[in-house]
This record gives structure tokens, sequence and C-alpha cells, in this order.
């Protein structure tokens, strides 16, 4: 197969920020089979579980180390008023879901089985306020019902459901995509509401919130000026007033239209590379939020979250359109990777990002058939190879490879991608190869610090296309790497087409 030349140059001892471990965050809505039959299965079913959580998929996602969910949405998260959420399970009212799928919804899974479930995994709980169709009052007697400790009308009605200590949940959205699903607000107003409804989402003991405002779509730059404008003025150097400490914004990845998005499994060439040329879009999009906030927060104290990330496709052939369940290629672990790398780079300003979604829908981790077989997807793959990244020091890494590139369209992609940290005296280093017919033979020129032997993996298969099932769960694993070995000044990797690669060595 033909070779493509590259070099990258690392200096381990030259460290940039810290990579939050935020950045590996995940999202769970009541949206199809991602809650109801993913999650959650009930105490009375066949299927382990504890309290009514699936263990399997508890067990399989604590490997990724995730360090938070986020709940209940999402659109979802605008009509659900968390007070049927809570007590006997047998009396909660039922309410529709309106916006997945119009099916009725039991409310079995509230806020109890939500923090159960963040305990079991380790995670710190986000929860999605309801701006859209509740009150102040409402999302300020659910914060206090979670976290205040003492005696207080919300911490007795907590006591009454058999929680006696309160919670810790660090993150609190204030409302979801306010321009569409969650109320079809205009900015200003939205502006307003976020001020209102953060003065009312109070710390508690020793509960203290990290409130983040719903942000733009996309590249709605105009959407987060104004709301920096809430906070601070332009090319000011005053503290930002602490109304809310982070800014949301929403981008999902498809390759074709929204009304025809492209098949999960079934594409082209030329579909996979515009594929990859839209996801690469997210880092323009992230200098782009982070430049406006820059001139309003010029010291970064206020964090951007990119809290909805992922592919989007076609629903699978004979599923509820409305349940969004797709499957996951090794075209969705490359997507994956990239914006990892691209995340890893812009570390200083984004605080957190949430794949959609954790299970059955959309990029999901982990998948279950129709016979409650628990599939790992090539997109879990990606996370757990790198979860080493987590809280690890960035590195900034020089890429040198001309011809790595593809035409697409009226543009281009550049089709080598890469990322590196350090903790603890050890470097991992990710490197994407997004070229579907050519590999790359890359140099690592390591600088400052002495690389020990190198231990690698890879993630690939033979197309692109290529994906796990019930009946197949590892077409596409990860596996050691021996195309890595050590040369002076550094390592030499020859990464083959469509290939996901981290290189882990101890530093001296």
């Amino acid at each position: 197969m033909p070779e493509k030349i590259g070099t990258a140059v690392i200096n381990l001892d030259l460290e940039g920020p810290v990579i939050s471990r935020h950045l590996y965050g995940h999202f769970a809505e009541h949206l199809g089979r991602c809650v109801y039959g993913g999650f959650w299965v009930g105490e009375d079913s066949d299927i382990p579980n504890e309290g009514g959580i699936r263990l399997d998929v508890v067990e399989a996602l604590r490997k990724l180390n995730v360090p938070n969910l986020r709940w209940p949405g999402g659109c979802f998260a605008d009509e659900y008023h968390w007070q049927d959420g809570i007590g006997p399970r047998a009396e909660r009212p039922r309410m529709v879901n309106t916006h997945w799928g119009d099916v009725e919804e039991n409310n079995h899974f509230g806020t109890h089985e939500f923090m159960a479930l963040c305990e079991l995994l380790g995670a710190d709980p986000y929860i999605s306020g309801n701006v859209g169709s509740g009150t102040v009052k409402e999302m300020s007697d659910w914060v206090e019902y979670l976290t205040r400790p003492g005696d207080s009308p919300m911490a007795r009605l907590r006591r009454g459901n058999g929680r006696d200590e309160p919670w810790r949940v660090p993150f609190w959205g204030l409302g979801n995509e306010t321009w569409g699903c969650g109320g079809n607000m205009r900015a200003e107003h939205y502006a307003d509401l976020a001020r209102q409804y953060a003065t009312y989402c109070r710390d508690h003991g020793d509960n203290t919130l990290y409130r983040i405002a719903a942000g733009a779509s996309d590249d709605d730059y105009a959407w987060t000026e104004t709301l920096m404008k809430q906070i601070s003025c332009f090319g000011c150097e005053a503290t930002p007033r602490n109304f809310f400490q982070g800014v949301s914004f929403h981008y999902y990845t498809i390759a074709g239209t929204w009304e025809a998005k492209g098949s999960a499994t079934e594409f082209t060439a030329d579909e996979y590379y515009r594929t990859l040329v839209r996801a690469q879009r997210v880092d323009r999009l992230i200098s782009g939020h982070s430049a406006v906030m820059d001139c309003y927060d010029p010291g970064r104290k206020v964090g951007l979250v990119l809290d909805e990330w992922g592919t989007w496709w076609d629903v699978e052939p004979g599923t509820n359109p409305g349940f969004l369940h797709q499957q996951n290629t090794l075209r969705d672990a490359m997507v994956a990777g990239l914006h990892f790398d691209i995340f890893h780079r812009h570390a200083e300003r984004l605080f957190m990002a949430n794949i959609a979604q954790t299970v059955n829908v959309l990029q999901a981790m982990v998948l279950t058939d129709d016979r409650e077989r628990l599939i790992l997807t090539p997109t879990y793959h990606v996370f757990e190879m790198n979860k080493g990244h987590q809280d690890a020091t960035s590195l900034a890494v020089h890429l040198r490879a001309p011809d790595a590139k593809r035409a697409v369209g009226d543009g281009e992609l550049e089709t080598l991608s890469a990322s590196a940290s350090v903790r603890d005296d050890r470097v991992l280093i990710s490197l994407t190869n997004l070229d579907a017919e050519d590999s790359v033979a890359l140099t690592l020129d390591l600088r400052g610090r002495t690389a020990g032997e190198p231990a690698a993996r890879i993630l690939t298969a033979e197309r692109p296309q290529a994906f796990n099932t019930g009946d197949a769960p590892d077409t596409v694993a990860p596996r050691a790497f021996d195309g890595v070995e050590r040369v002076p000044g550094g390592l030499r990797a020859v990464l083959p087409p469509h290939s996901f690669v981290t290189i882990e060595a101890p530093l001296s």
C-alpha cells in the first residue's frame, strides 16, 4: 500500500494546560433505549441489576473512568418536572415524551435512580434543569432537595424518600438548547433568564455549583457574546460576575443534510472523507467561541462546555425514528479520535465535553441487542484507549506531514491527527490516520526528556464500515501494536490506513 511520511516534534519538558477529565463526559437522555433498556431494567428483571440499574452496562462504563454524566436531557429536560420522578415508583405520575417517539414515560427512573447510577459509575452528576417549561422555584427546589444538609422543606422531602445525607452535585445546566427545543427563545431573553435562574440555584452546605448557561448551536457566536455580556464587559479586565461558571454549545457531525444524514454503516469513500471534514470543523468552532469569550474574560475563568457532540446518522432500518438508534463503525471511532485531539489542544478554555449518547442512542459507547447482549462500540474503545489523558498535562504536538492530505469537495482534509500528554513521568501519545487507503510512516522527535520502552495499541479493521455485533463483538477491538520502534531521538510508528493508535512510554 502507498505510504506517506510525517514528523511530529514533541517537547516533553514544555508542559501546557491540564486536560480536564471532564472532556471525557457522557450524556444520558430519556430517549429511545438509552435509559429504559439501557441503564435501567427494573428490579424485577432477569438481567443482573442493582436496584434496577443494569450491571453489565455499569461494569463496561467503569472501565472508561466516566468523569461526569449529563441527565435527563437534551430536549427532554425542558419538559421534565423532577417531582414526578421521586417517591414510590408505582405512585409516580406518567407523562408523554413529546420530543422522542411520542411515547409514555412512567418516571420510574428519576432523581434517586440517577444519583444511584452516578455512584455506581463513580461519575459526577451533571443535571440539566428545566427552563423551557419549568419555573425558577422548581429548579431552586431541586437543587435544595439534592444538596442541602440540615433541616429544610426539600431536605425533609428527600429524607422521606429514603435518603438522609445530601448528594454532591457539582454541575448544573440552566436549560438546554433554549434557542430551539428548550423554548425557541431569543438570546437576549434567555440571557436574562440565565441570570435569574442562576441566582436561585444556590450553593448549599459544602456543595458548590458549577452553573452552565445554555449556549449556542454550531457557530452562533452572537449567542455566546450575548451571554458573556451578562457577566463582564468587552475588553475589560474585571473578574466575571459569578452568575454562571460555564457556557455551552452543541455540534454534531453529519455527512449529508439534517433531512438525509446518511447510513451509519453503508457509506462511500466520499461520504467517509466528508464526515471527517465536518468533524474537523469543531476545531474552528471552539476557536470562534473561545475568541468571543476572550474578549470578555481574558483570564479564562469561565469554561467553554461542548455538552453535546458526536455523529448523527439515519436510524437503523426498522427502528422507531424517534429513538435515534444507530450502529457505530470504525468511521465513528475516527471521528472520536479526531475530536479528542482537538479538545486537548483547547484545554485552556474547553472544560467539559459530553458525547451524545452513552447507551443505544447516536454515537453510543455500548449497544444492547434484542437478545440483551452488550456490545462495545468502536467509539467505546477510543474512550478507553485515551483515558490516560484525563487530568494529565497537555503537550504540544508539532506535525509536519505535507502529503498527508486529501482533497474533499472544494476543501482539504488533513489526514494525520495527534495529541499528547504527560502524567506521573509517563507520556501518552494518540495518533489517528484518517486516510482510508494510505499508511503513514511517522517519526516522533521527542525532545527534553528520554522516552523508555513504548507500549502501543491499535484500533482498526479491514474497512471503515466495520462494526461490532452480538455475534461478532470484536470485529473492531484494540490489540497490541508492533508497528512502533525506538529510534535515535524518539520513536518511529507506521500507522495503517483508518487506524487509531496510542503509545505510552516511561520518561526519564
